[in-house]
């Protein structure tokens, strides 16, 4: 049987190449000759041995994109050699959630480079419900389908309409994403960052407006951009204790936060504050097949690139000697993708 190569996280900061047989699909799973991988912070913090509900050894990468090179017997919807993306979250499809439409939160969730082997590989076998077709899109786009999907979700969630003032804040590439959809969207968007080079970023690359919300004067700098007021719906994609505490400060009253990033630890907030303001404050999980849907939608109206969040390249065959130097200690990184 013929091999391919892997790369497994053996154990925290440390990545090996091994050789395995590629896999022969299920019947209802399809083989994938892997074509491009984000690299997530999912991924990262694996690396780093802190994320949570993680066990090793484990083959990373959950943000994929391949060609289909053998179907199993019961597949239908797709034909060998299309171009997929991979929405890697298996759900149990019989939960409250599942039945409810809300896949993306279901209560036995196993997500392909988290739960279970991923990307870091040269071929993976995919059920067939957690494939999305990609053809026409070029290969490192079609990557980041995947977190461009979890912003879309939280966007969704957020139910932003057009002319609504929206502040994003956290500039990595779900904050990116989220507000290129929310632009996309019809919003006014701005972006906050601490980092001059991710503010840097977010204007060039996506012609949005940016603040510092660590300046003494940012309230002031905020309310500018939004005529005198604060935003209507915040959406933090920091990931960040202070920063999420504090997003009830930056709502005007009946305003909205969605939580997409999450740390370990407690939410605190004034109750005053929140209940003043009728406060709505809600999490946003993964993503569901009607958001990688929308995604794909407006990569190929051209309102989503990759160029938006990509800003390194990483080859396959030597990501296991230069991984610790150019992804975990490399502060210019927003975004990498491996190529094959």
């Amino acid at each position: 049987m013929s091999t391919m190569n892997m790369l497994i996280c053996q154990e925290p900061k440390k990545l090996i190449h091994e050789k395995r047989d590629i896999p022969i699909p299920e019947k209802h799973e399809a083989l994938i000759k892997i074509k491009s991988v984000g690299i997530c912070g999912t991924d990262i913090h694996a690396w780093g041995g802190n994320q949570p509900f993680f066990s090793y050894p484990r083959v990373l990468g959950h943000e994929i994109c391949g060609d289909i090179v053998t179907l199993g017997e019961k597949v239908t919807q797709f034909k060998v050699g299309q171009q997929v993306a991979v929405i890697p979250y298996v759900a149990c499809q019989r939960c409250p959630a599942c039945l409810g439409g809300r896949t993306n939160c279901c209560e036995k969730i196993s997500v392909i480079g988290v739960h279970q082997d991923g990307g870091f590989s040269e071929y993976l076998c995919v059920p067939e419900t957690n494939l999305l077709l990609a053809e026409g899109i070029d290969p490192q786009a079609a990557a980041l389908i995947e977190p461009y999907a979890i912003s879309a979700h939280a966007v969704r969630r957020a139910a932003i309409v057009p002319g609504e003032q929206v502040l994003v804040v956290g500039a990595g590439p779900i904050g990116i994403g989220a507000a290129a959809i929310a632009k996309a969207e019809g919003a006014q968007v701005v972006v906050a960052d601490t980092s001059s080079a991710r503010r840097e970023h977010v204007a060039s690359r996506l012609g949005l407006p940016v603040v510092d919300p660590s300046a003494q004067d940012f309230e002031a700098l905020l309310r500018a951009q939004f005529g005198g007021s604060l935003a209507q719906k915040v959406l933090d994609a920091t990931g960040n204790q202070h920063a999420m505490n504090n997003t009830v400060n930056l709502i005007r009253h009946g305003g909205s936060i969605v939580f997409i990033g999450l740390f370990k630890g407690d939410l605190q907030f004034s109750d005053p504050e929140f209940h003043k303001k009728e406060t709505t404050m809600m999490g946003s999980r993964n993503a569901t097949p009607e958001d990688f849907a929308k995604v794909g939608r407006l990569m190929a109206e051209g309102k989503l690139r990759a160029e938006m969040m990509l800003t390194h390249r990483y080859p396959f065959s030597q990501l296991a000697e230069i991984f610790e130097h150019d992804v975990i200690n490399n502060r210019a990184l927003i975004k990498g993708v491996i190529t094959f």
